[in-house]
């Protein structure tokens, strides 16, 4: 059997999109990126909604329209892109100041941003919602209101905070798609902003994108539901071993998880490489999950964390085969 890490679920849908984008002959300009603003606009019920090409550039330009002097500093989870991490060195003057991550929810650590603000010098904070699970927003927006710091939001489509839709709580936020981002606020001013950069810099969404995207979110309800149906299926299983655990979700009415990766956690006495190898060899996709290892937690689950296989046509018969590889290798995993 070969199950892959994730895949798409595309149909006819986005078939179709797309292939009103190519009659109509408009591949850079045209109507499926309006459409895919106004659609995504009264969902999140914000004002402005701007498609772009990358997460990366949406990010980046989401800091510029609220940093306008090139000095200070801005306050970063560990997690973040590398590619956004470099596009912030062009910046002149703006110095990154990185956050220690939560061990349960992978999202900043709310005591390492407190010891790491500077009130002379910080200018922003950006907050991910990390793999589709929110942040702890209550303590974060009772922090940064009180000190008065502009927050970017950096997640997903779908995810909420206690009712709360993550990408309508900061003054801006950056909402990543399959082909690119979204760029979300209801500062006319920061919107303005963004779209004459996105039109200098060419960091626009094209139209076949839009037209994939506007398809996608049409099945995101389904997907969200499909996929934490999956988790708990996963998180079942994952109970018969002993070194794997399943991620933490936070609990409460209000709070949807998205899923767009599953963490496991390997426990210190277990091989993570050998874990991997084992998948592999039996034809099962797996990833280190999470790009950083600046502070002391994210170190540590930069070294122990592993992204299984979670995608809307995943079977449960796969991971029950996942499940079974795993067992019967068990002694070959510790240390």
């Amino acid at each position: 059997m070969n199950v892959p890490l994730r895949k798409l679920w595309i149909d006819k849908n986005e078939l179709l999109e797309v292939k009103e984008v190519l009659k109509s002959g408009l591949i850079t300009t045209g109507n499926a990126s309006k459409k895919l603003e106004e659609l995504v606009s009264e969902y999140l019920g914000v004002s402005y909604v701007i498609p772009m090409s990358s997460h990366e550039s949406a990010l980046y330009l989401a800091v510029l329209s609220i940093i306008k002097q090139n000095e200070g500093e801005i306050l970063l989870p560990d997690c973040i892109s590398f590619g956004f991490s470099e596009l912030l060195n062009k910046i002149s003057g703006l110095e990154k100041i990185f956050v220690d991550v939560d061990s349960k929810t992978y999202n900043i650590d709310y005591k390492d941003l407190k010891r790491k603000y500077n009130k002379k010098k910080t200018r922003a904070v950006v907050i991910s919602h990390s793999f589709g699970q929110a942040a702890d927003m209550d303590k974060i927006v009772k922090f940064t209101n009180k000190k008065n710091i502009p927050v970017i939001e950096n997640g997903f489509l779908g995810s909420k905070y206690k009712g709360y839709r993550c990408g309508t709580i900061g003054l801006v936020s950056c909402l990543q798609l399959e082909t690119g981002s979204l760029l979300v606020t209801n500062d006319f001013a920061i919107a303005n902003f963004a779209n004459l950069l996105a039109v200098r810099y060419d960091y626009q969404m094209d139209e076949l994108s839009a037209a994939f995207e506007i398809a996608q979110f049409k099945k995101l309800q389904k997907i969200i539901k499909k996929k934490n149906s999956l988790a708990r299926y996963w998180n079942k299983r994952l109970k018969e071993l002993d070194f794997i655990s399943a991620p933490y979700i936070r609990k409460g009415k209000g709070n949807v998880h998205t899923y767009e990766e599953y963490n496991c956690l390997t426990s210190p006495v277990t091989n993570r490489d050998k874990v991997f190898e084992i998948l592999f060899d039996n034809g099962i996709e797996c990833s280190i999950g999470i790009p950083f290892n600046r502070g002391d937690v994210s170190r540590d689950l930069f070294n122990r964390l592993i992204k299984l296989p979670l995608f809307y046509k995943l079977k449960k018969s796969e991971i029950d085969y996942i499940i079974d590889v795993l067992k019967v290798n068990r002694d070959r995993v510790f240390i």
